[in-house]
């Protein structure tokens, strides 16, 4: 029972970080001038939003590489870290090459990256945590 149990989560996990990387590539490809203004402006949560699509990205993949083999493993999370600021930059090339509304913008990069290093030192601090626990 518990190793269905792994391959459910593991599956679960495998699905959501695909998900999320759908949905990247949906909310940063797809106009957004026709939706309802919510009394703010999207450029002042810009970054914010860049900052927190890559924080999950990165969480959601690493948490899958955590399951995947059963421990955080630093090296494979800077690489996911790698993934995301790579994804990152090729919707960035796609906004300015595919879409008539958006415009790159190395801010954004910046801010994908920042996303993603609290994600790599959240993961380094829950590590630091776990082997305190341990000992």
């Amino acid at each position: 029972m518990p190793t269905n149990n792994l391959l459910v989560l593991k599956k679960g996990l495998f699905s959501l970080a695909v998900g999320w990387t759908v949905v990247i590539a949906f909310l940063c490809l797809v106009k957004f001038n026709d939706l309802p203004s919510l009394g703010f402006t999207v450029s002042s949560l810009d970054k914010y939003v860049h900052i927190t699509l890559h924080f999950v990205f990165t969480m959601l993949w690493g948490f899958y590489s955590r399951q995947k083999w059963n421990q955080i493993e630093l090296k494979r999370i800077f690489i996911v870290v790698l993934f995301s600021i790579g994804y990152g930059i090729l919707i960035e090339i796609l906004q300015e090459l595919v879409t008539t509304t958006r415009h790159a913008d190395i801010l954004d990069v910046l801010a994908n990256f920042t996303g993603a290093m609290i994600a790599f030192l959240t993961f380094v601090l829950i590590k630091k945590l776990k082997k305190a626990n341990h000992s």
